[in-house]
Parts: C-alpha cells; sequence; structure tokens
C-alpha cells in the first residue's frame, strides 16, 4: 500500500497528469489520459514510460 502523502505528488511522467491508485487485482497507477498503467513493485511505483503498458478497461 502507497503512502498517501507519496500519491498526492506523484504524477505521470509523460503528461505530468494525476494517476489514479488502484489495488486489485494488481497494484497499480493509471493515467487515464495517457491511457498507461504503471506497475508498482513491493511498494515502488515502477515511473518509466517505457515500462508502462497500455490501459485495457472493458
Amino acid at each position: 500500500m502507497l503512502d498517501d502523502r507519496l500519491l498526492e505528488i506523484l504524477a505521470c511522467p509523460r503528461c505530468k497528469g494525476e494517476l489514479e491508485y488502484r489495488t486489485e487485482p494488481d497494484e497499480v497507477l493509471v493515467c487515464h489520459s495517457c491511457r498507461l498503467v504503471y506497475e508498482v513493485r513491493e511498494g515502488i511505483p515502477i515511473m518509466l514510460i517505457d515500462e508502462a503498458k497500455p490501459l485495457e478497461e472493458d
């Protein structure tokens, strides 16, 4: 679980937009503007554009 203070200052590295924090089914940060998903590994957000995955919504 990410700290609330960290979530307040994190922004998408591509567009500098707001991120949504999700914990189910995986712990990730989602940028709806760029439609990218940033993985959180062992409590550390991986904020690299090259490692982001495309957002797939149902």
